[in-house]
């Protein structure tokens, strides 16, 4: 979760996020020396009065998904909010 400037493109920051957290994750471990992002990315806003609520989602994600994966929890929120997604394209 970030905020982001409107001098920032979309595409620019998930960019930077991606190549950053790469190459810091096979730091770690020669584990995960074959880790990448798959190529797509999803970017939804949240309003301001919401943040909190999400703040919580997100600390507790790894307890939500134990009962709905995430492909699932991703289709759901993608119908309820009405944005017209092609299954094909939405998963690498």
């Amino acid at each position: 979760m970030c905020l982001l400037s409107r001098k920032i493109a979309q595409m620019t920051l998930v960019q930077q996020v991606k190549q950053g957290s790469s190459k810091w994750i096979k730091t770690i471990d020669i584990r995960y020396a074959d880790f990448y992002w798959q190529d797509g990315y999803g970017i939804f806003s949240v309003s301001p009065t919401h943040l909190e609520a999400v703040i919580e989602y997100i600390k507790n994600q790894y307890k939500h998904h134990q009962k709905m994966s995430f492909k699932d929890e991703y289709r759901k929120f993608l119908k309820e909010y009405g944005i017209d997604f092609n299954e094909r394209y939405v998963w690498d």
